[in-house]
């Protein structure tokens, strides 16, 4: 299985989404030992698909949109680790946090499956 590359799928103009950006959380520690976070935005290209689709919950106290998409791409997303903020996907104007990652690394050129969890928003309008 290590001789199995997907890349020619996952760049192939019939599947790929090149307008996906991925904003990662950096933290940096001053000389006085204060640490401030930097947003690093980055565009890459990857496949998209619906993990669970968008549903609205109603309740007494408002309303909850959910759904979660699933991205696969060459780009090492990450789901965060120590010292490192999950990793933020933006796709049709949402953004999606990784939930989880699962590293392909070893198959052909290597590739990340993420699972990601739309952020709470207001409704907004995606761009279709």
């Amino acid at each position: 299985m290590p001789n199995l590359d997907v890349t020619d799928v996952l760049f192939d103009p019939d599947f790929c989404d090149t307008n996906l950006w991925v904003t990662r959380r950096q933290q940096t520690v001053d000389a006085d030992g204060v640490g401030s976070d930097v947003d690093v935005k980055s565009q890459f290209s990857g496949v998209v698909t619906v993990d669970r689709s968008l549903e609205n919950r109603r309740m007494q106290s408002g309303q909850v949109i959910g759904g979660a998409i699933l991205v696969v791409t060459t780009e090492r997303l990450s789901q965060g680790q120590t010292g490192r903020d999950a990793d933020i996907v933006t796709y049709q104007n949402r953004d999606y946090r990784v939930t989880f990652a699962d590293p392909y690394t070893a198959y052909g050129a290597g590739f990340v499956q993420a699972h990601c969890e739309l952020l709470p928003f207001d409704g907004g309008n995606p761009i279709e």
